[in-house]
This record gives structure tokens, sequence and C-alpha cells, in this order.
């Protein structure tokens, strides 16, 4: 068995962060305005934009946590690839083409359209703050574990500092390129992704005769335990009730959540029209969902010809099955290969995350909070596409939030990473998407609705996840130690995502202010036809 080189895996990972840094400071050299630093100047193709999606949206958990799912637990791990795909149809029919159409920069611009501008926009830049946290933790935990395996590094000290420096590029790539320089990123980072699976999803068959149904033989007479438990369902969420509750919870957030993730959404308004926000959508679609394929042959891959009592007992565990994959594979030449493209897929993704929380927080509390709406540029006209302060408040926005990310990833290191993010969705699920829904759909919703749905949805969520065993009172819990866990339920999405919609809807009934007739109905059209939108061409 060929062994991990830790020289050869630093080697062909900073190859990689040098080609990155140059295009990001390529890119940096047009970014003069806000409009710039926050959507790109809105500058990106349909299909460019939609390659970047799928680089944004395929994180660490897609590559190393789905795939370790899927390698440990069979058919229950490959219920997350169809749950993130699934979510896909919910983004594109009901909120893609209407945010692009409503917005200008974040989710704000969105669900404060036609409320009092202040509250809604503090409301929405909090719980984009929230969400961004919890995926953040998920990438960092990812990039621990990952190093941890390429360097052989066992101690949590080692992984800390790991963790510590992914946060510090990431913090870089944000501050030079802005969003332009981090699409060039995703782009770069989703091509090496796919290819790279494709290539071992390949290799993989070719072991078995390109045939199916030998490699799932092969995988489960490799788990003796678990046998062909594997091929069904019921493995992880089906011993019992509460577990398929659970399970039931899982997917309900998975699938409402992409619609409510704010650097999701975000990156809809990189791109000139509603057209090309069409076709990104249906370009990501095909690539996300290519790429999920590929993740069935590596997770049972995986448990095949790596087997689960080395990926258990590797330093990441379930997400260490996919570089132990491409070691079985290709040796240490493939698999310093593939654990580059896995860090680049964190380094992407948690740079995408940076930059669309430190945006919602400089466009919604700083430009429309703080300064009122009212920021003016060095000219004293007030030019909204050269807020020069508010690129600054984004860019030191974007180093406190990498310090927090690093220090809540050395918390959250050796959890599955598919897990984290299905929290991250739950949260997005209860405290956005109900309000989103209701101001595109819902002509009576006001701003006592949005500021019970939102902050309502985030607290019920966060609270749930801090009392669930998802935080103590289970060897697998982050706090191993503690025993607080009052909430049956991993995932809270079954119980905050219908709460988050009844508060919405009870703040806006118990309210006695009027929704703006002449607001909504601006927005229905904007929304609809794209009239009055940034760079809006009829289409």
């Amino acid at each position: 068995m060929n062994e991990s080189s830790p020289i050869l895996n630093i080697s062909i990972f900073g190859v990689f962060v040098l080609i990155t840094l140059f295009v990001v400071i390529r890119a940096s050299r047009n970014n003069k305005t806000a409009a710039d630093y926050l959507a790109a100047g809105r500058a990106f193709t349909g299909p460019q934009n939609g390659i970047a999606i799928a680089g944004d949206y395929l994180s660490a958990a897609s590559f190393l946590g789905i795939a370790g799912a899927i390698a440990l637990n069979g058919y229950d791990g490959f219920l997350y690839s169809i749950g993130f795909l699934v979510a896909w149809l919910v983004a594109l029919l009901l909120v893609a083409e209407l945010l692009r159409n409503t917005g200008k920069y974040t989710m704000g611009d969105v669900l404060s359209f036609r409320m009092r501008q202040r509250p809604v926009r503090a409301a929405a830049a909090t719980s984009t703050m929230a969400v961004s946290f919890f995926y953040l933790l998920a990438q960092m935990a990812g990039a621990g574990g990952l190093v941890a395996l390429l360097l052989g590094i066992t101690g949590t000290g080692g992984q800390a500092i790991v963790i510590a420096v992914v946060g510090a590029l990431m913090i870089a790539y944000v501050l030079i390129g802005g969003m332009k320089g981090t699409t060039w990123v995703q782009i770069i980072k989703a091509v090496l992704l796919i290819v790279g699976a494709g290539i071992m999803t390949v290799w993989v068959l070719g072991k078995y005769g390109f045939n199916l149904s030998s490699l799932l033989g092969a995988a489960v007479d490799a788990a003796p335990k678990a046998g062909e438990k594997l091929l069904g369902p019921g493995l992880q969420y089906g011993a019992t009730g509460t577990s398929k509750l659970d399970f039931l919870s899982l997917a309900l957030a998975l699938v409402l959540g992409t619609a409510g993730l704010p650097h999701i959404l975000m990156r809809f308004y990189t791109v000139p029209t509603a057209k090309e926000a069409r076709r990104s959508v249906v370009w990501a679609i095909w690539l996300i969902g290519i790429f999920y394929l590929f993740t069935l042959v590596l997770g049972y891959g995986a448990g095949a010809l790596v087997g689960p009592d080395r990926i258990n007992a590797a330093p990441g565990k379930a997400n260490s099955a996919a570089p132990l994959l491409a070691l079985e594979l290709g040796g240490p030449i493939l698999l310093g290969l593939i654990a580059a493209v896995a860090f680049a897929t964190i380094l992407a993704v948690v740079a995408g995350l940076t930059i669309t929380a430190s945006a919602s927080f400089a466009h919604d509390i700083y430009a429309n909070i703080i300064k009122k709406g009212r920021e003016q540029n060095g000219n004293g006209n007030g030019d909204d596409e050269d807020k020069t302060d508010e690129v600054k408040v984004a860019r030191i926005t974007a180093i406190v939030i990498g310090l927090v990310s690093i220090g809540g990833g050395i918390v959250a290191n050796g959890q599955n990473i598919a897990f984290l993010v299905a929290l991250a969705f739950a949260v997005a699920a209860s405290a956005n998407l109900p309000t989103i829904l209701y101001s595109l759909f819902w002509k009576r919703f006001n701003t006592s609705g949005a500021l019970w749905s939102i902050y309502g949805g985030l607290i019920v969520t966060i609270t749930l996840i801090i009392l669930s065993p998802a935080v103590s009172g289970k060897p697998t819990s982050m706090f191993k130690n503690a025993d607080f866990d009052l909430f049956p339920l991993s995932n809270p999405g079954i119980v905050s995502i219908p709460v988050a919609f009844l508060l919405g809807y009870i703040g806006t009934i118990l309210s006695k202010e009027k929704a703006d007739s002449v607001k909504q109905a601006e927005m229905e059209v904007r929304s609809l036809t794209g009239a009055g939108a940034e760079k809006a061409i009829a289409h």
C-alpha cells in the first residue's frame, strides 16, 4: 500500500494557491466600484456564473462528507446527494430569477424592498451572518481533517494551525479579489473538482469491469457489520422512530435550504440579465447533478477498496474516505492531486461565504442603516456605484468573519462536514426562506411579519441546535463531555421551518401596519419582468 507523501502534497497545494492568487490579483485590477467588488460588475455570462455556482455549492461537504457518508452508511449517505440536488429545483422555480430582478447586491435588498428599510435590513444581515458562520464551520472542519490526513498530523494543536492557515488564505482572496476574484477561483475549482471526481469514478468502475452491481457487491463484502443494509434505506436513519424523524427533518432542511442560502442567492447578482440568471441555474443543475452521481461511485468505491475500518481510523474519519480512495487507486500522486482539489474546494467556498457575509454587513448595516442610505463618494454625489467606504467596511468585516470562523472551525474539527452543512441549511430554510417567499408572493406581508419570521426562525433554529445531540450528549457531539441535549433530533428543520412560516404569518396578522401596496405592485412587476432591475434588458 502506497503511503501519503507530505512534501508532495504540500507542493501540489502550493502550486494551486499560487495560480489562484495570481488569478485573484489579475481580477482585482478592475475593482473600481462597489458593484465591481460586491457583484463582480455584473459582468459574468450565464454559463460562467453557472460553473461558479457549482463551485460555490459543491463544497467540502459534497466531496468529502457525502463520499464518507456513502462509504459508511450506503444508501442513507446518498440521500444527502439527492437532497442537495432536488433543492436546486426549489431555487430555480421559486426564487432565482425573481431575486435577481428585485435586488442589487444582497438578500437584504429583496426583503426590505417594500418594508421599513432599517429593521428588515438589520434582520437580513443578521441571518446572513448566522448561515455563513454555520457553513464556514463545516469548511474549516473539513480543512483540519484533510490536512491532518495529508501531513500525518494527529494532534489537535497541529490541526488548529492548519485551520488558521486556511482562514488566512481565505481572507487574502476576499480582500484582494472581491466577488470577481472569488468567482474566478470558484470556476477554476469547479472544473478541477468535477474532472478529478470524474477520473476517479471511471477508475473505480474500471476496477469492477464497469459493472455497478459488482462494485456494490464488493462494498457489501468489505463491510460485514453492515452487510446488505448498505444497499437499502435505514442503516443510519432507520433504527428507531427518532432516527426516522431525524432523517425527515434533515431532508426538509436540505430541500428547502438552498433557496435561502445567501452566498448562493448573491451569485445571481453577478450576471447582467434575468435570462442569464436562468441560464446560470440550468448550467449549475447539470454540473451538480453529474457530480452527485460521481459521489455514489466514489462512496461505494471507498467502502469496497478502503473499507470502513480504515476510514474510521483515519484522522478525519468519514471525511477521509475520498482521499484514502485516491491513495488506494493512484498512490501518493493521485492523493496529492485530489487533496489539492479538495483543499481548493474549501478555499473557494469559504471565500464565497466570507464575501457574502461581509457584503451584507457593509451594504445592509453600514450603508443603509448606519449611513441611512445617504453614503457619499469623494465627489459628494452619493453615486450608488462608487461607494468606496462600503468596500472598506466589507474588507474589515471579512477579516473579522475570517477570525471568528477560524475559532469555530477549531471547535467543530472532527465532525462530519455534510452533517454540519445540513445545520446551515436548516438555519437558511428557517430564517430566510419564509421571509423570501412571503415577500415575493403575499401582498399583505409587512415589516412586522418579516422581523417575526427572520428573528423567530433564527432563534428557534439555533436554540434547538444548541440543545440537540449534535452539540452535546453523545460520543460524536461537538462537546463530548457535556450533556444538555434536551431536543432529540440532530437537525431541527422539521420543527423550525414550519414555526418560522407560522411566525411570519402571525407577525403580519397581529400588526396594524398596512402593507405598502404601491411598493408591492412595483416589486411584483419588477420581479416578474426585470423592469427597473440593475442593467435590466428585457427578454
